[in-house]
């Protein structure tokens, strides 16, 4: 065994608490006096902490694209950096280089890793399988408690990808502890005597927008693992996200965590890992050229874009916001008078998007994008006022649910529960002016109709015609309905259109958000008219839990 640290002074080895050490051409420990893991070719297993394996028979510590189609191999290792009282420790691979900053007294490591040769993916993690007995318990800001027992599983019936039916009716998925990714603290897996966090305090290194959910722990259902995943590229609740990264692109660098199971003392971490953000002990040129960008979004009536969702990302976009993921990301939310300020972004050209996220402004339908935001280093980006234009609307007939690109306010919303959306009634009827919000179901997929029920006093001569607005907060195809108005058909939503592709939401535990969408059909005004007037949606081709999630439905006269 030989300990790996180049151009040091062998004098200051002796003394050294953290370590890196060499048992042959394919396997290595590294640690310090507090815990240390032993990393192979493929897995890290053995994690010794407080005089106890952690990983045990389970599988360890890996990298991974693809789900579980490509783990990295690594082919060395070594110390590339280290200070009075710390060592970078990288392990190279084909695909890039996954780096543990061990420092002398702290239990864990600070992880990130560098794209070198990555492949065009749609996945890309790094993840924990510990030991079942010792990490009965998982934590997210979503969700915390014991996590299903093995024996569940093996006495539960499979009836789709990762879940289960009890005897009782009631199901086991592991999709059930996801989380909305931006908007974690701190998650992970713990016992009466340890537990094992992540901390991701910067978050512009992952893809997606403020509505990015991940999965974040669970039960392996075939062998027991308490498992803790870091997906820093992930697609588990969307329809397209797939990214050719460039060289160099760097992911993190988070905490992981070791601690005597405490949450409170988890949670104090992570709010010191916040305060330190970006971290000043990386030597990276790049990841410490940032500046900031401040602005105010004023909409074209006049209004402030109070509380409006604000998102920097690719500029001049050919993807979604949700979508993107090649580069970085950051998201705020704008005050009541509609500024905004972003700080600590990296250097770099960027697009500004911008959508209501309900409110005051949830009547908004439209978005607003300025292109070419230069971010400088060391510098603040004023942005001119920004003018949001707003539809080209003469009248409001109606609106159901704020718009917002979630399911505000509808029964049934908030939370991951498996098959939910099979509780919504397959028959509801809503009447303006008479139903409350919370009268309509998060999501639709049953057969049967929902129908809106409204009167309209006349109809406008000066109206050339009217424009229904869906706006979906998720689909996922399998069911498809008809949109009948006055029993005549003004459009669908359809399985397999090309503008509805398929998220993977509703049949994976969503019921707040999944990819959204945003439908428009013209009616002529002949099909409108004086006195009552009904709008439903017939679901004609259904599919159990596959459906839609409801974010809001708007009739207006333009």
């Amino acid at each position: 065994m030989r300990d790996l640290y180049p151009n040091s002074d062998p004098r200051n080895l002796a003394e050294r608490k953290s370590f890196l050490k060499q048992v042959d051409n394919s396997t290595w420990i590294i640690g310090n006096s507090i815990w240390n893991v032993t990393q192979g070719r493929q897995y890290a297993t053995k994690l010794w902490y407080r005089n106890k394996d952690l990983v045990g028979k389970a599988v360890g510590h890996y990298v991974s694209y693809n789900g579980a189609q490509s783990d990295l191999n690594w082919t060395s290792a070594a110390v590339v950096e280290s200070g009075p009282d710390f060592i970078n420790v990288r392990f190279t691979a084909r695909e890039g280089d996954f780096h543990w900053v061990v420092y002398d007294d702290l239990a864990g490591a600070y992880q990130y890793f560098v794209n070198r040769n990555l492949p065009v993916l749609g996945e890309f993690r790094t993840l924990w399988r510990l030991d079942n007995k010792t990490f009965p318990n998982g934590r997210t800001n979503e969700r915390d408690g014991m996590l299903p027992r093995l024996s569940e599983y093996l006495a539960a019936t499979n009836v789709q990808d990762e879940t289960w039916q009890k005897s009782d009716g009631t199901y086991l998925t592991k999709y059930d502890w996801s989380a909305f990714i931006k908007e974690v603290d701190f998650y992970g897996v713990y016992g009466d005597d340890v537990g094992s966090w992540y901390f991701h305090p910067g978050k512009d290194y992952i893809n997606g927008n403020h509505l990015k959910q991940e999965l974040m722990i669970h039960r392996e259902s075939k062998t027991g693992d308490a498992v803790q995943l870091n997906m820093i590229h992930g697609t588990h609740f969307q329809a397209v996200s797939s990214d050719a990264f460039p060289e160099g692109k760097t992911w993190g660098p988070w905490l992981w965590y070791l601690n005597g199971g405490s949450k409170e003392d988890a949670a104090g971490r992570a709010k010191q890992e916040e305060r330190a953000w970006p971290y000043k002990w990386v030597t990276d040129a790049s990841f410490q050229s940032r500046g900031s960008v401040r602005g105010k979004l004023t909409l074209s009536d006049g209004r402030p874009a109070a509380g409006a969702a604000v998102f920097l990302g690719d500029n001049a976009p050919n993807k979604t916001t949700l979508d993107q993921g090649r580069n970085y990301y950051y998201t705020t939310y704008a005050g009541n008078d509609g500024s905004f300020q972003i700080d600590n972004i990296r250097s770099g050209e960027y697009g500004l998007q911008a959508w209501s996220n309900g409110g005051s402004i949830s009547d908004v339908t439209t978005a607003v994008l300025k292109n070419n935001v230069v971010v400088g280093k060391d510098k603040r980006t004023d942005l001119d006022a920004i003018v949001w234009e707003t539809s080209n609307v003469q009248k409001r007939i109606f609106q159901v649910g704020e718009f917002d690109r979630q399911t505000t306010g509808f029964n049934g919303s908030g939370g991951f529960q498996h098959g939910r959306i099979a509780k919504c009634p397959s028959n509801l009827t809503y009447t303006i002016g008479v139903s409350r919000v919370g009268d309509w179901c998060f999501g639709q997929s049953s057969l049967g109709t929902y129908s809106i029920n409204f009167d309209l006093s006349s109809v406008p001569e000066n109206a050339a015609r009217a424009v229904l607005k869906v706006s979906l907060a998720g689909f996922s195809g399998g069911s498809s309905a008809d949109i009948l108005l006055n029993s005549k058909r003004i459009g669908n939503i359809t399985t397999g259109s090309a503008l509805l592709p398929t998220s993977q939401d509703t049949y994976r535990s969503a019921t707040r958000a999944g990819e959204w969408h945003l439908l428009e059909y013209p009616v002529a005004k002949e099909i409108l008219k004086a006195g009552a007037n009904q709008l439903g949606f017939r679901v004609t081709q259904s599919t159990l839990w596959r459906g839609w999630l409801w974010d809001s439905i708007v009739l207006e006269w333009t």
